[in-house]
């Protein structure tokens, strides 16, 4: 193997922004920033979600925010500022890293992602299964 996980989030942390879950939570309610859960339907049927965030599996991400994808999704071109998260933040500094080689700018990523979010008290919905 040449290149592992950890060296590919040590890349991606050393070229994004990261948000403590506090920072994060000042930004909630922006209309200029969108809050983009990367986390799997069942995480977020489990844990519940943040309130007003949009969903994206990050299997479909680069399909979501390339707007010549036939999978494209238009807050993707928004212009605004994006904020991702996961339940960890691993996969949403490898997201954020992404979004940001695919020119998507400003974007960030929570640190700790959704488990830090709910450690720190802050806002959760929970989700009805359906």
């Amino acid at each position: 193997m040449k290149k592992g996980y950890r060296a590919l989030l040590d890349e991606a942390n050393a070229e994004i922004e990261a948000l403590s879950p506090l920072e994060a939570a000042e930004l909630l309610g922006d209309d200029a920033t969108i809050f983009v859960d990367l986390r799997d339907p069942r995480e977020i049927e489990r844990e519940g979600n943040m309130p007003g965030a949009r969903h994206c599996t990050r299997g479909m991400l680069e399909f979501w925010i390339d707007p010549e994808s036939p999978y494209h999704k238009s807050y993707f071109a928004s212009g605004k500022t994006f904020v991702f998260f996961c339940a960890g933040g691993w996969r949403s500094a490898l997201a954020t890293k992404t979004a940001q080689d695919m020119g998507l700018m400003p974007v960030k990523h929570i640190t700790g992602g959704f488990g830090a979010w709910k450690a720190a008290g802050l806002p959760v919905e929970p989700v009805d299964p359906k």
